[in-house]
C-alpha cells in the first residue's frame, strides 16, 4: 500500500540553509521524503522559504514539534503547504 505523503511549508530560513540542511533538520522530527528551497529566478539565492515532504499521517506532529525551532539562529515558521495558486 502506497502511503500518502504531506507537503510542509517551511518559512523564515536562513539564506544559507540548502536541501539538504532542511531535510537533515527536519529528520529528528519525521522520515523526509524530500526538500526543497525556492529560489529567485535571476539571482539564483534563496528566497528563504521551502517544502519538505512527509507522510501524511505524521504531518500534524511535524508541524507542531518543528514549528518556532531555531534553525541557523532564526525561528522558523511550518504549515501545511497551500496548493499553487494560478498566475492571474
Amino acid at each position: 500500500m502506497r502511503r500518502v505523503s504531506k507537503t510542509l511549508y517551511v518559512g523564515n530560513l536562513p539564506w544559507s540553509t540548502t536541501e539538504e540542511d532542511l531535510a537533515q533538520f527536519f529528520s529528528t522530527a519525521a522520515e523526509v521524503r524530500g526538500s526543497r528551497i525556492i529560489t529567485d529566478r535571476e539571482s539564483g539565492r534563496s528566497r528563504g522559504f521551502g517544502f519538505v515532504e512527509v507522510d501524511d499521517e505524521v504531518a500534524d506532529k511535524v508541524i507542531e514539534s518543528m514549528n518556532g525551532k531555531n534553525l541557523g539562529g532564526r525561528e522558523i515558521i511550518v504549515n501545511e503547504a497551500k496548493p499553487r495558486q494560478p498566475m492571474a
